[in-house]
């Protein structure tokens, strides 16, 4: 949905005057520029969730996509603050105090601050806990439910191991883990890929000298690319196996599998993979 600038700034105004209470349709020219941003997000929403077929068929007026587009944000944020609620309960943040300020303290105030009708495109938070995928292109609402969505798969998926098997395998690949800027997931499903090149049941979860040689041997004898395939179907039989098969999870897996599989070949050849594993 494309709409010409003189279409706009009627809805501009009049987000204006509701900002004013009325009082006044001036405000600042960076005042301005933020109601101009919160209307193009809502439209933008509003193409996101489907309605382009609509306005291309009937020929949508701005102001009408634009108050569909605030009644997708209001429903985004509802659905957001849902699964949010859901984790909640049995969050677990394994001693990371990045991953427990971003989640437990940051994101309530995110949902307390958040302006859906004057700046709906305000992110807020920094959201310094990474992710395992690119969420750097969206903005608002739609990068805090995507931050929340990968929270939740990270849970499900660390959720199938003990915790202080969790915070051992952590502890062994950086002392510091606690006060680092790390994806704890990341760390953990290394340790998995590592037990899938060495032929190891993770239901094991020490490795051995054998075990790293194994590994060695893999990446001395096996092409990076194919070893990319062969990790991509062993978290596809992974998942299938523990996780009901969620295809969600398996993809959200896989986004790491390049950056996992090339520092794994980086310690295999400088023997350093009793550091990593």
């Amino acid at each position: 949905m494309r709409y010409e600038m003189e279409e706009l700034v009627p809805i501009v105004g009049r987000l204006a005057e509701k900002y004013t209470s009325k009082e006044s349709t001036s405000v600042t020219y960076e005042k301005a520029e933020q109601l101009m941003g919160a209307v193009l997000y809502c439209i933008n929403e509003a193409e996101q969730w489907g309605h382009n077929s609509v306005a291309a068929a009937e020929g949508l007026l701005a102001q009408r996509a634009y108050e569909i587009g605030v009644a997708c944000v209001e429903e985004k944020a509802k659905k957001a603050l849902d699964l949010y609620n859901e984790i909640l309960p049995e969050f677990t943040h394994y001693g990371s105090h990045c991953l427990y300020d971003t989640f437990v303290n940051g994101l309530p105030e995110f949902f307390k601050w958040y302006d859906i009708r004057f700046e709906p495109q305000n992110t807020i938070l920094t959201l310094d806990y990474p992710v395992l995928i690119d969420i750097s292109s969206y903005t608002g609402i739609d990068k805090i439910y995507e931050f929340i969505r990968c929270i939740n798969l990270e849970q499900k998926f660390m959720r199938l191991f003990p915790e202080n098997y969790v915070r051992s395998i952590l502890s062994k690949y950086n002392s510091q883990y606690k006060e680092a800027a790390d994806n704890i997931c990341e760390v953990i499903f290394m340790s998995v890929t590592g037990h899938i090149l060495a032929r190891k049941p993770i239901a094991e979860p020490e490795l051995e000298e054998g075990d790293y040689l194994r590994i060695q041997e893999v990446f001395m004898q096996t092409d990076l690319d194919d070893i990319h395939k062969q990790l991509g179907s062993a978290t596809e039989m992974l998942v299938e196996k523990y996780y009901e098969g969620s295809s969600e999870l398996s993809e959200y897996l896989k986004a790491s599998i390049n950056g996992i599989a090339m520092r794994l070949k980086n310690a295999a050849e400088s023997r350093g993979l009793c550091r990593m594993l």
